[in-house]
């Protein structure tokens, strides 16, 4: 059995081959990279937030691609129905029996593309498959892939035809990661590799290989859960999410499932960064896309301009970090 800094180790170079192979199709975005992998390691789903045209897709595609993954894509749109996504009993007039027609849903990487777009019913057709990882199909219960992992996508909601997600929905994700524009730099980065023939719809002529294994994945994921956590840090998580629910500019804090979700995160970022224990900086480092998706701003508070990150890092600022 390896010992816990060595499984740490392990880990770390795992991401390392995994963000390296990723930036031969991906300029940038350094940190969004990193949270993925949170995630993944975490058994978390994300939602990823940005204006179009900043590579959300491509992000989810050349992830599924590093590791091997089955990867599907659903383009969410406003007359997408339930059944598109779970899939439906269709009848064989032949054999007079009905027949099971699966939908994207069964895979292991499914990217729900512009979520948003789709309304509230169909967007609550992946509750059961994010939260049991099964769905239900005329009374009848499937299993999903065991690793089955959704990466939705969507615009900011001030964008017309987008919905808003349904709280129970969005209380899911393990993260809200937001992508930003590209730097000066890294979009003239781009510039030049699409000049020199990249192309993002052929991934293989990029040079995204898979570099790591579903079983290598699993492995990670077992030694991260085993992450050695003292008690200061658990109460300090606990602080921080009790501390949403008592701020004043908050109509909504956060849930217990959130104080879940946050230490697991935190487990996933202490063992990218190659350590078998975790510190008070990997749960701040973490805590705002654990977070921002979890709280809900009172009216008077959104009219000003406040957002979740600022409130957010208010909090973190005011509760006392263990020593």
């Amino acid at each position: 059995m390896a010992t816990s800094e060595s499984a740490a180790a392990s880990t770390a170079a795992l991401a390392e081959r995994l963000q390296a192979t990723m930036h031969r199709a991906i300029v940038g975005h350094e940190e969004v990279i990193a949270q993925f992998l949170v995630a993944l390691l975490a058994r978390g789903h994300v939602l990823v937030e940005g204006v179009p045209g900043v590579a959300k897709t491509l992000l989810v595609r050349t992830l599924a691609a590093c590791l091997g993954l089955e990867y599907k894509r659903v383009q969410m749109t406003p007359d997408l129905m339930p059944s598109d996504i779970i899939g439906t009993n269709v009848f064989e007039p032949e054999q007079r029996t009905f027949r099971l027609r699966r939908g994207p849903v069964f895979t292991t990487l499914l990217l729900a593309d512009e979520i948003n777009r789709a309304p509230a019913k169909t967007q609550a057709a992946l509750l059961e498959a994010m939260q049991e990882r099964q769905v239900t199909i005329d009374g009848t219960s499937y299993p999903l892939d065991p690793n089955f992992t959704v990466f939705a996508t969507q615009n900011p909601i001030e964008y017309e035809g987008t919905y808003p997600l349904p709280e129970a929905e969005v209380d899911r994700f393990l993260l809200k990661v937001q992508t930003q524009y590209l730097s000066e730099e890294e979009e003239r980065a781009l510039l030049r590799r699409v000049q020199a023939g990249f192309r993002d719809s052929d991934l293989a002529a990029a040079g995204v290989t898979q570099v790591a294994s579903a079983e290598e994945l699993e492995a990670c994921r077992a030694e991260i859960a085993a992450l050695r956590v003292e008690e200061p840090v658990l109460g300090y998580i606990a602080a921080i999410v009790r501390a949403t629910r008592q701020d004043p500019q908050l109509l909504l804090g956060c849930s217990p499932r959130a104080s879940v979700m946050l230490l697991q995160a935190a487990k996933a970022v202490a063992g990218l960064r190659g350590r078998a224990f975790v510190t008070p900086d990997d749960v701040k480092d973490i805590a705002l896309p654990v977070l921002r998706h979890r709280v809900i701003l009172r009216p008077e508070a959104d009219i000003e301009g406040l957002r979740a990150d600022q409130v957010i890092l208010g909090v973190l600022g005011t509760v006392p970090v263990p020593r």
